[in-house]
């Protein structure tokens, strides 16, 4: 009978497998398709364990993105709902950079904070500014809501790009034709309007419309609509768009200045 013999187990000089960076559970981020597009939703400030860094939220989302059980389409468009997060054009470019590598377009971003807005539509993103603690499940009435603070915003809003905010919106800039402005009050258009604009949105037919050259695609105010004239002025001036009983008017700015007292406020606030 041979006796077994005691060999010895080879001992590894291999080096140890780089660590894979440590995504964190607890941010939460979801995804989910709404009427074919994706939603990007991050959490709130308050439900953010407060030792999470910015590299943990892209980390995140690589992994999300890169699982397997992926239930949308390449090329399918992303709004990102940002909620009270202050994000500036750095983050919001890693954000649309990291969807980029998975065939995804970041197009919107939903979010409470004004300076977000201010980022996402100077960086050509469509914008919709909400109230702080909204929810994507609630629908409250919106005709009750206190407006919020202007919006302010020095760019052009180019075809494709859609601003909506809860409050006055200010434009120092330019509206293309196919860029939609959508405001609960006034909008006043410090260059030319050849889009599209809702003043009133929430059904307040006493918002106004103004720009320093007037040629929209269309006109809303509350539940009134009015088109440009198919022939356009030999020169333009300053106009201001009303709600009149007999629907939509449209004045210059000099003469509807002399009895609104609302309309010289709006002009000083951003003179």
């Amino acid at each position: 009978m041979t006796s077994d013999s005691a060999v010895p187990l080879p001992v590894s000089t291999d080096a140890p497998a780089p660590a894979q960076p440590e995504v964190s559970v607890n941010l939460q981020i979801r995804l989910k398709i709404d009427d074919g597009r994706l939603l990007l939703i991050v959490p709130t400030e308050a439900e953010t364990p407060a030792k999470s860094s910015w590299n943990d939220f892209i980390e995140q989302l690589k992994h999300r993105l890169s699982a397997g059980d992926r239930f949308w389409q390449p090329g399918t468009d992303v709004h990102l709902h940002a909620f009270d997060r202050l994000l500036d054009g750095r983050q919001l470019q890693a954000i649309a950079n990291t969807l980029g590598e998975n065939h995804l377009q970041l197009k919107l971003v939903c979010t409470s904070r004004r300076q977000t807005a201010v980022v996402a539509a100077g960086a050509g993103y469509s914008v919709e500014q909400v109230p702080p603690f909204s929810s994507l499940n609630k629908n409250p009435d919106q005709s009750s809501q206190r407006l919020a603070d202007t919006l302010y915003l020095q760019t052009t809003i180019r075809s494709g790009v859609e601003i909506r905010h809860p409050g006055t919106v200010v434009i120092l800039g330019e509206v293309n034709p196919g860029g939609i402005v959508v405001a609960a009050g006034d909008i006043l258009v410090w260059g030319r309007l050849r889009g599209f604009a809702h003043a009133g949105a929430f059904g307040n037919a006493e918002c106004l419309i103004m720009a320093l050259q007037m040629e929209p695609t269309q006109l809303r105010i509350a539940d009134y609509v009015a088109r440009s004239p198919e022939t356009p002025p030999a020169e333009f001036y300053p106009e201001v768009a009303y709600v009149t009983p007999e629907g939509i008017r449209i004045a210059l700015a000099a003469d509807f200045a002399k009895n609104n007292s609302l309309l010289v406020g709006l002009a000083n606030s951003v003179s």
